[in-house]
């Protein structure tokens, strides 16, 4: 491929990006696919996995949304049964949510296929390109993250 234009860049950006991630989740067969939870409830499962516990505000600045928003989120988990609410020791003010053994299972098996999923498309890809890759990404990551907290 040539030179290209920003602009032509993000068109193309813009037709890849949802054929890629249609097909990466069409490689799952876990409770976001199916249609249980939603992408934000997943998205605080698996927060609360690498984490163990948050407070609603915690995870209502991750996900930029109110903390009324989050309530409504995480009520929904908490009726599914995958999180659960406790309070805080030092502090009864403070809710802390926690994954149930449910909530654990259901992240824990979509991180397992979501590195499944990895490993055979990116098995395909030269070691170089993979580490491109994987360069190029931590950047685009980087740059999201910092306009994030700059925002804060």
């Amino acid at each position: 491929m040539g030179s290209i234009s920003i602009t032509e860049f993000a068109g193309k950006l813009n037709e890849i990006l949802p054929i890629i991630m249609r097909e990466f989740v069409r490689h799952q067969s876990n409770e976001l696919v199916k249609g249980k939870i939603t992408l934000p409830q997943f998205l605080i499962l698996d927060i609360l996995r690498r984490e163990s516990d948050s407070t609603m505000t915690h995870l209502a600045r991750i996900m930029d949304v109110t903390t009324a928003a989050m309530t409504g989120i995480v009520e929904r988990l908490v009726n599914g049964g995958y999180v659960a609410r406790g309070f805080d020791p030092q502090d009864r003010r403070i809710i802390k949510i926690r994954l149930t053994a449910k909530g654990l299972s259901v992240a824990k098996d979509f991180s397992h296929q979501r590195t499944q999923t990895i490993i055979k498309i990116f098995g395909k890809i030269s070691e170089q390109d993979r580490l491109d890759y994987l360069r190029i990404l931590t950047q685009i990551k980087n740059i999201l993250t910092r306009d994030a907290s700059e925002k804060s």
